[in-house]
């Protein structure tokens, strides 16, 4: 049974006193940026006037927004562990309204500093050394000058594009108006969804994995063309919005934000295009270990060993994980525990408890942790995943001025994620256990097969669909189903047997709704790999490099801030090392049997 709020000792949650010591002190702030708030508009209309005049607006903007999301931080995670708490409820209200109004207030902002003139800007910087340190984040608004319309123009444009959010209209299909068939396997019947579907697909009944396959893609099928629809009219709008932001192509407009060059999304795709061998060799692994006479589809999720069934107590977790990192040096280490001594982890369910886990915080507040302790291996690897995004922002906050202290969520999963490999490389050198290092290895090719191939084989399949549409291609279901096709039999290789369902996939994929988004997992990973090896092998400056890239915060370029750390994204060297890895993690776990 689920245990109330009030019964979870104080110790094993997080301390927020840091924040705020009491809630009048939250309300005395929340009244105070009330009335600064209305100062912010005073500068409309003049914020070029001089440096001083620019410089007074950025220091008030950063002294407002300040106080403001550290009131959304007290609110937003004392709510988060109880959701069913009326008055923590109204608090994230009240400041959620406040951000809006705020939002609303400074939507001036932007259109009047792109009127400016950019070399007046740098002049402000050479006269007022005081505005140095705005000089990244002007420079980042001023990138858009060439890509931006009038105000009015700008403001329609927004205004049109609220209207056509493909992605809404996807989740309102797959999650509410959809329902998939039930299917019986011997006397049991089983009821198919979204969430149990990954359950069936993995389970040691061939039949339950493929009747899942079957009716889930089938059912996908059937809504064909309102899904190609939806699609295509997504592709359409971003293409369009490319043209008229004068983009060359919507895969440029949507990597502009990142300063990515197009050449980086193509340069992954060609090198993992060149080395699907490698994933060739991890099915024909699969089949064997399965003893199937074919591999068919709806067998590729099958865990080749048992689950591990080890349990862990918090304080072993803990304990795991601070050995896993130590390789990161006493400095690193001696931060980490704060995480702990300082109570930023908030570690077990209780009833009305947001799901899940994450790392949340920012420059006035501790980089929290919640978490859903029950002393899984998979709770282990979230604690570490966890812990990498808040020393990525204690080393970010404590390192640069508040104006850049956020890092870019293009490089937002390799901290965690060389965390994440830190640890599984640990357990599994100091396992004494044969099936346990199986299991862990196991994971290991499972997390580099489905982020490395199975989310560049999405990316290629975006880019292709806006290219080809871009070239006056109509994207029929048809179309997209073969062109889908036929990319998952590059990608599967002849030894796969590639059932005719599968074309129906891409359907069911809501990341093809987040704009060239998918890249950056496996770029995440394959950075994270790359860092990892350097580490671990003790390559000269690899840890140094390392922590420095953990404090550049948001002060340079995802793909500058990676350079630093000893990751070039532009190279291919970085894919292969991934791509090397997950073939000698295959090598070991074959040799292990």
């Amino acid at each position: 049974m689920q245990k109330l709020r009030k019964d979870i000792k104080v110790e094993d949650t997080w301390d927020l006193t840091y924040i705020f010591k009491d809630e009048k002190e939250f309300f005395d702030s929340l009244e105070s940026v009330k009335d600064e708030m209305k100062s912010i508009t005073n500068f409309k209309g003049n914020i070029l006037d001089s440096s001083d005049s620019l410089l007074k607006f950025l220091e008030e903007s950063d002294n407002i927004e300040r106080k403001l999301y550290k009131l959304y931080y007290y609110a937003h995670l004392n709510l988060d562990v109880d959701t069913t708490n009326t008055h923590f409820q109204e608090l994230e209200g009240k400041v959620s309204n406040l951000l809006q109004e705020y939002s609303i207030s400074t939507s001036f902002v932007i259109p009047e500093l792109l009127k400016g003139n950019y070399n007046d800007v740098l002049g402000f910087i050479n006269e007022n050394k005081d505005l140095e340190k705005y000089h990244f984040n002007l420079e980042s608004i001023y990138r858009y000058q060439n890509h931006s319309l009038d105000e009015k123009s700008e403001k329609l444009l927004s205004t049109l594009s609220k209207s056509f959010i493909a992605e809404d209209t996807f989740e309102a299909l797959s999650d509410a108006d959809m329902s998939f068939p039930s299917f019986k396997v011997g006397n049991d019947v089983y009821e198919l969804n979204e969430s149990n579907y990954n359950t069936y697909v993995r389970s040691d009944n061939r039949e339950i994995r493929k009747n899942a396959f079957h009716n889930l893609l089938t059912t996908y099928g059937s809504f064909k063309n309102t899904i190609a629809k939806t699609f295509s009219g997504n592709v359409e709008l971003l293409c369009g919005m490319a043209k008229i932001k004068n983009f060359n192509s919507s895969i440029e407009a949507s990597l502009y934000s990142d300063n990515i060059d197009v050449s980086v999304y193509n340069k992954l795709i060609e090198t993992v295009n060149k080395n699907l061998p490698v994933l060739y060799k991890y099915y024909d692994l699969k089949k064997e270990m399965l003893k199937l006479d074919e591999l068919h589809l709806y067998d590729i999720y099958t865990p080749l060993v048992n689950n591990n069934d080890k349990k862990y107590t918090f304080n072993e977790a803990k304990e795991t994980v601070l050995k896993a990192l130590s390789i990161l040096g006493d400095d690193y280490i001696k931060n980490l525990n704060k995480a702990f001594d300082e109570r930023w982890i908030d570690i077990y369910n209780n009833k009305g408890k947001r799901g899940g886990a994450y790392s949340s915080g920012f420059y006035d507040t501790k980089p929290y942790l919640l978490l859903n302790f029950e002393g899984r291996y998979e709770d282990v690897t979230t604690l570490a995943h966890e812990l990498g995004h808040s020393m990525h922002t204690y080393y970010s906050c404590h390192n640069q001025p508040y104006n850049l202290s956020s890092y870019n969520i293009f490089v937002a999963e390799v901290a965690s994620t060389v965390n994440e490999l830190l640890l599984v490389h640990y357990l599994i050198k100091n396992s004494k256990d044969k099936n346990e290092k199986l299991f862990l290895l196991n994971q290991l090719m499972e997390l580099y097969k489905g982020t490395i191939f199975r989310q560049v084989m999405f990316a290629e399949f975006e880019r292709d669909m806006h290219h080809d549409l871009e070239n006056g291609e109509i994207l029929t279901n048809e179309y997209l189903s073969s062109k889908y096709y036929e990319l998952v039999k590059k990608y599967f290789g002849k030894n796969v047997v590639i059932d005719k369902e599968i074309q129906n996939e891409w359907m069911r994929i809501p990341h093809f709704y987040y704009d060239f988004y998918v890249y950056k997992y496996a770029v995440g990973l394959s950075s994270a790999t790359k860092i990892v090896d350097g580490i671990l092998n003790n390559k000269k400056d690899a840890k140094e490099n390392y922590l420095k890239f953990l404090k550049t915060g948001g002060s340079m370029y995802p793909a500058d801030e990676l350079k630093v750390a000893g990751v070039d994204v532009k190279g291919e060297e970085v894919y292969l090392s991934a791509i090397k890895e997950f073939d000698k993690i295959i090598d070991e776990f074959k040799s292990l049997l």
